[in-house]
């Protein structure tokens, strides 16, 4: 009897990606924020909007919540998205 191990892992396709650089500073900067649309991601949202505007001078936020939890972030939504400084997206369970 011989066993047989299988790797899940796809190959990689196209470029490699990496980091955006780090933002210098959060004052005045736009957050975008990804809802993964679960029950508990838009209070969580709201806590970290509240700590990020008042402690670290976050200008705006703008949210977005994905029509549901299993799928991809539609490309309009992420289009919306694209002119933010930086992007938060979490889950919220």
């Amino acid at each position: 009897m011989s066993l047989r191990v299988l790797d899940p892992r796809q190959s990689a396709e196209g470029d490699a990606l990496s980091r955006a650089p780090a933002l210098s500073s959060l004052d005045g900067a736009v957050i975008g924020m990804l809802d993964n649309a679960k029950i508990g991601t838009a209070r969580f949202y709201d806590h970290v909007a509240d700590i990020m505007r008042k402690e670290y001078g976050v200008r705006e936020f703008v949210r977005k919540r994905k029509p549901d939890a299993t799928r991809p972030a539609p490309a309009a939504m992420i289009a919306q998205l694209s002119g933010a400084d930086a992007i938060i997206s979490g889950i919220g369970d």
